[in-house]
């Protein structure tokens, strides 16, 4: 997963509009290949996100921290992790969403779902 991947999707705001998106991340491993820092940027004509987030693996699950700047929100995340297929809650006060994360290859599927403002992101990446 290391390395830089682009692409684009959509993301669902509060009133149930979509709009097109185009995102780019950034995933650098560390802690003995059992740490993971990713930085996901997307942005459309009218929104954007920032999020970053530092998770560690012990056997299949996932434990760290997540923030996301534009909006100063921060919080903690926990899951689970098989064969490229990543499962997370992510929390903060007021907030929660569920992530899931699918790499295959040179393809990776990301999807986040929120009851918030922000109702959630389905995006395509491709490593660059």
């Amino acid at each position: 997963m290391a390395g830089n991947w682009s692409g684009s999707g959509t993301v669902t705001l509060d009133d149930g509009s979509t709009e097109r998106i185009r995102c780019r991340a950034t995933y650098a491993v560390g802690a003995g290949g059992n740490g993971l820092n990713q930085s996901l940027t997307c942005a459309s004509d009218s929104y954007r996100f920032n999020l970053s987030s530092n998770v560690l693996a012990e056997g299949g699950s996932l434990s760290g921290t997540w923030s996301e700047s534009s909006r100063g929100v921060n919080g903690n995340l926990e899951g689970r992790a098989s064969g490229g297929n990543f499962q997370i809650t992510a929390s903060a006060p007021g907030f929660t969403a569920n992530l899931t994360l699918t790499t295959r290859g040179n393809k990776q599927s990301v999807v986040i779902r929120s009851d918030s403002a922000f109702r959630g992101a389905t995006i395509s990446l491709s490593r660059s």
